[in-house]
């Protein structure tokens, strides 16, 4: 559906004009400014000066939020690795750091740029920003993606995400020791009402089911194999957050005196599902990258460990 202009109303109550502005509208407050800035914002009727101003108590504030203005992606030639792909589908290993489609604030350099330049097509359901995108790895997450190169294919496998017969582990490396060797996080995931950034177990937010297990244990962190069903925002790392171990290196999540990492240790390490088309049962594995290893082994997870996973045998 397409997003329309949207007018906001506020009333002063001392507060400045941003934060009125950002709270009433769920923007952040940088958007709040920038709008103010092009003029899109009065008080009493009349233009509004300056983001830092503070409306009367009482005074009549109005926002008016254009529409977005999506932007075609562009091919661009940045190395990707693709660990498969026929008519159909792609698989490939996205980086640490890389976004995976454009938004606000990354509208080039995202892998969705990437596979416009790597492969031949993709699916256009997921709209301009997000074509071909089956699922999506938030930007510090690094493993496998699913890429749909048409639209029949990309509505089966939306159909296998729903049902949940498309399986995906990852590894995770997690603050502290668990008491027990596996378990479920049952818990719905929202966005914090006190910060847009982050998502939050909430009772009125949308199902979220994880499986986790324990695979080996470090001086002071837990190396986990986790299973999602569902695949809510931030989904694995708002759930061990939930419980008290949070993901080793999260710049959102992690407490300030957690283990030092060189990234967020968290990595999409297998992927199966049934190819679309041919009706074959796939799984595709993807080691961890160098740099999730030595995040492993700052954690002193065990040598052994770290070779199996390598190798495919944990």
């Amino acid at each position: 559906m397409e997003i329309q202009e949207r007018t906001v109303e506020a009333v002063g109550d001392g507060r400045r004009l941003d934060v009125l502005l950002a709270e009433a509208a769920g923007l952040t407050r940088s958007r709040a400014t920038a709008l103010i800035a092009e003029g899109l914002c009065t008080v009493d009727g009349k233009p509004a000066a300056k983001a830092g101003m503070l409306p009367r108590p009482g005074a009549a504030v109005l926002l008016i939020i254009p529409a977005p203005r999506p932007a075609e992606p562009q091919p661009e030639d940045i190395p990707v690795r693709i660990l498969y792909q026929d008519g159909d589908i792609a698989v490939v290993d996205k980086p640490c750091g890389m976004v995976v489609h454009p938004a606000a604030g990354n509208e080039d350099g995202t892998l969705v740029n990437a596979l416009l330049f790597a492969l031949d097509s993709l699916s256009g359901i997921g709209g301009t920003l997000r074509p071909g995108i089956v699922h999506r790895l938030d930007k510090d997450t690094s493993g496998l993606l699913l890429v749909a190169k048409n639209d029949a294919a990309q509505l089966a496998l939306s159909r296998q995400l729903q049902d949940r017969t498309m399986e995906k582990h990852y590894l995770a490396l997690a603050e502290g020791h668990f008491s027990d060797p596996a378990g479920t996080v049952i818990a719905p995931i929202a966005r914090d009402k006190k910060d847009r950034k982050r998502m939050a177990v909430d009772p009125a937010g949308r199902e979220a089911v994880t499986e986790w297990r324990v695979l080996a244990e470090g001086a002071r962190c837990t190396l986990l194999d986790v299973h999602i069903l569902t695949g809510r925002t931030h989904q694995i790392r708002v759930h061990l957050r939930s419980l008290q171990h949070p993901v080793c290196g999260d710049p959102i999540y992690d407490h300030p005196h957690g283990l030092r990492v060189p990234r967020l240790m968290l990595h999409a390490r297998s992927l199966q599902f049934t190819h679309p088309v041919t009706g074959e049962r796939m799984r595709f594995v993807d080691p961890p990258p160098e740099a999730f290893l030595r995040g492993l082994r700052a954690g002193e997870i065990p040598e052994s460990v770290i070779a199996s996973i390598q190798r495919d045998q944990q």
